[in-house]
């Protein structure tokens, strides 16, 4: 016991106990999305890839809780999910003085060494208040390694760092902590994770802006672009039409009549428009 009633300096049998209990868990290989499937993706807003999903019967798909820490209307982001689970701690475990040199040697060193250009970091922790699962210093090195963006289920700290980088960020809030300084360690990565109440398996893609965070099946993506674009292409005409005056109920959504309308505007053909 320390004498002084503070934290006991952990023993070389300790250092081992953490070591073999946090050894990161990392799920067997998985793929990445293709290009195509991005690219499909690229001009897809969250709300109508989450429409188009449900659609599809896909109706979990959006990632409740984080939102932009950078609050403009053009952050945007599309890439392919790497994740990070993070566990709650418990005392004989992971705790005390030997935290922040044990961190180094879990999940989160090594979910951001795994980092590949245009991956979009998906991080699991149960939307805490009090674990600041990234800072400054661990987004730069995302940035670095080519990440396109970060969904937090949970806070951040080192917020106008964070903003200075440029990186678009999705989380709950900000906390002054670091990551295991709290009440959880990060234990897994690239694995299957809940975030926000939505399962992100390695690979899903990530549409996310100023209305949040939808998780995109690569199975569905090529689709969902595709129909999207059609979508969006057509609250542009109704958006017009109302602009210039047409009724609420004959533009949104369009009649059968205005939707006639609509194709003999475009040529006759349905699909995104052409320029111009």
């Amino acid at each position: 016991m320390n004498p002084t009633g503070g934290p006991t300096a952990p023993t070389t049998s300790d250092t081992e106990t953490y070591d073999s209990m946090l050894a990161p868990v990392q799920a067997a290989s998985f793929t990445r999305p293709t290009e195509p499937m991005v690219t499909a993706l690229a001009d897809v807003g969250a709300a109508t890839a989450c429409a188009k999903l449900h659609q599809l019967g896909i109706t979990r798909t959006f990632i409740d809780g984080p939102v932009p820490l950078h609050r403009t209307p053009d952050v945007k982001v599309v890439g392919g999910a790497v994740t990070l689970q993070f566990l709650p701690q418990r005392e004989d475990v992971f705790s005390g003085t030997a935290q922040e040199d044990a961190e180094r040697r879990t999940a989160l060193w090594q979910v951001l060494e795994s980092i590949r250009p245009g991956d979009v970091l998906v991080v699991s922790a149960y939307a805490s208040h009090f674990t600041g699962c990234l800072g400054d210093m661990l987004v730069r090195y995302f940035k670095l390694r080519g990440g396109a963006g970060i969904v937090v289920d949970g806070r951040v700290r080192d917020a106008a760092r964070i903003r200075a980088l440029g990186v678009p960020v999705w989380c709950t809030g900000v906390t002054p902590h670091y990551a295991s300084q709290s009440e959880l360690f990060p234990a897994a990565f690239n694995v299957p994770v809940g975030a926000g109440g939505v399962l992100v398996t390695p690979g899903d893609l990530i549409v996310a802006d100023e209305d949040g965070a939808v998780v995109v099946p690569q199975h569905s993506a090529l689709t969902i672009g595709q129909d999207s674009m059609e979508h969006q292409d057509r609250e542009a005409f109704a958006r017009r039409r109302l602009d210039e005056g047409g009724r609420l109920s004959d533009y949104y959504p369009l009649t059968e009549a205005n939707l006639a309308e609509y194709l003999a505007a475009r040529g006759g053909a349905p699909g995104p428009a052409a320029a111009g």
